[in-house]
């Protein structure tokens, strides 16, 4: 019984792999536009799910967005010109990789600088902390 139960968990499990919400009819016939729509779709976040692209997400705003990618895509522009498109509606926001500009520049240094006070507040308690063992060590060694 056992082997049957890890048989089906093993076959179960081969049977989940990537899943996209992409329907069979959104897709494009020419393979180098399909294979640039959905890179496109992949850097770009829905606004719904917001935790997931629009090539995966099956949120109705996700779907709009993949036909509009596509449809600019067989109008002939160009894959800067699609994001510059979705980020003059949505906002820089709707990129899983925000540019660095003015704007988001407080976006990008955050990290560095929460990692920079991290790290200078780590040596310091760590000088503080070799102080004050240096002063224990000399008060003990000199009664």
């Amino acid at each position: 019984m056992m082997r049957v139960v890890i048989l089906l968990s093993l076959l179960t499990a081969s049977l989940n792999g990537p899943t996209y919400a992409l329907d069979p009819g959104e897709a494009l016939t020419d393979a180098r536009l399909e294979a640039r729509a959905r890179a496109l779709s992949q850097e770009l976040r829905c606004m719904v799910c917001q935790n997931q692209s629009i090539d995966d997400s099956d949120a109705p705003l996700a779907k709009d967005l993949r036909v509009f990618v596509r449809n600019r895509l067989r109008a002939g522009d160009s894959d800067a010109a699609i994001r510059d498109a979705i980020v003059l509606r949505y906002g820089e926001f709707a990129l899983f990789r925000p540019r660095i500009a003015s704007h988001t520049l407080a976006l990008w240094l955050t990290p560095l600088t929460i990692l920079l006070f991290g790290a200078l507040f780590g040596w310091r308690l760590t000088r503080a902390s070799r102080h004050k063992s240096e002063r224990q060590n000399t008060s003990t060694t000199s009664e």
